[in-house]
């Protein structure tokens, strides 16, 4: 074979190996454009980005850190509706927004921590520890809210922080287009994760642990706290998703809140590369990965698909997804 076709089938092979995410992400645009006429209008596109921050954009970062460690948490979605339920009534106690996003941080990175210690000392499976914490934490949260709605204060001329709390969500920078303020946190907080993760030695010591435990050990690794800190990180940024949720719903429902964020987030790490066994996973991908699961719901909105089947297609999605990597991975 001549040396430019071997160059171009290794170059094709690492594409569809290395890269595979990106190619899907390709794909996945294609389908929605073909689909939706107007879906690189701005109005769109900034929409996409502010769900994927208020949402499951965050905790998605916060996932790959624990995946790539080789853990799972599927406590995020109760996290995030105990965190923005009580961080509301904080919030018109306080009438601060900047209060309440405090409290949030503190109360998600503690409960990410208590994981991680469950995990980490307690010697419990993760999948163990934090379908606990999920179940105590959902039944906290509705107890206090009687299953009902935590709401900010109306927005009149004695609750003037309504409408500051709620342009978090809403607002935005002009530079001649709207950038939301999600977009730029979820953009810049995705920076610094990528940072972290592929340039610092936490990032490495992740790495380590997922690939293989015992080994990183042996290596000098302080495996205990490697896991703590993924679990703590995650944490934080249900903390911090709490506080833009709340923004965007100025409601939050204690049934219901967070509903299907575990599954949302694992799904977009997933089809953003990384291996759900640990020791392999990119930000980038996991960026992509968010993105694209909202483009397909955004796709999907567009072709009037029955709203009911969006979890059986994230189910379909998160299949597909491991599947790919575990062929990948022999």
């Amino acid at each position: 074979m001549p040396e430019y076709k071997k160059d171009a089938t290794k170059f094709i092979k690492k594409l569809f190996t290395e890269y595979s995410y990106v190619v899907s992400f390709v794909l996945i645009l294609v389908i929605a454009i073909s689909v939706n006429p107007y879906f690189f209008r701005w109005r769109n596109i900034s929409n996409i980005f502010t769900q994927s921050a208020t949402t499951t954009g965050l905790i998605a970062l916060g996932m790959t850190m624990v995946i790539c460690a080789g853990q799972i948490d599927i406590s995020v979605g109760a996290q995030v509706a105990l965190i923005s339920g009580f961080g509301i009534e904080v919030l018109n106690a306080t009438q601060s927004m900047w209060i309440m996003l405090l409290f949030c941080i503190a109360l998600g990175t503690a409960i990410g921590t208590f994981n991680g210690v469950l995990v980490a000392k307690g010697k419990m499976p993760a999948m163990i520890a934090t379908l606990a914490v999920q179940t105590s934490a959902r039944a906290i949260i509705n107890h206090f809210g009687q299953g009902g709605p935590f709401t900010v204060a109306g927005g009149d001329a004695n609750a003037p922080f309504y409408e500051s709390f709620r342009q978090v969500a809403a607002g935005g920078i002009n530079v001649g287009v709207k950038i939301s303020y999600p977009m730029i946190i979820f953009i810049a907080l995705s920076i610094i994760f990528g940072v972290i993760m592929r340039r610092t030695k936490i990032g490495k010591h992740i790495y380590a642990v997922g690939s293989n435990e015992i080994s990183a050990k042996m290596a000098g690794v302080n495996v205990d706290k490697t896991k703590i800190i993924v679990f703590a990180s995650i944490g934080l940024m249900c903390g911090i998703t709490g506080w833009l949720y709340s923004s965007r719903l100025m409601a939050v429902a204690a049934a219901n809140a967070g509903n299907q964020f575990e599954m949302d987030a694992i799904a977009a790490v997933a089809i953003g590369g990384a291996s759900m066994s640990g020791g392999r996973g990119k930000i980038l991908g996991t960026f992509l990965g968010v993105l694209m699961f909202k483009i397909i719901n955004n796709t999907l909105v567009a072709a009037n698909v029955p709203t009911f089947l969006t979890g059986a297609i994230s189910g379909a999605i998160i299949i597909v997804a491991v599947l790919l990597q575990s062929r990948r991975g022999k």
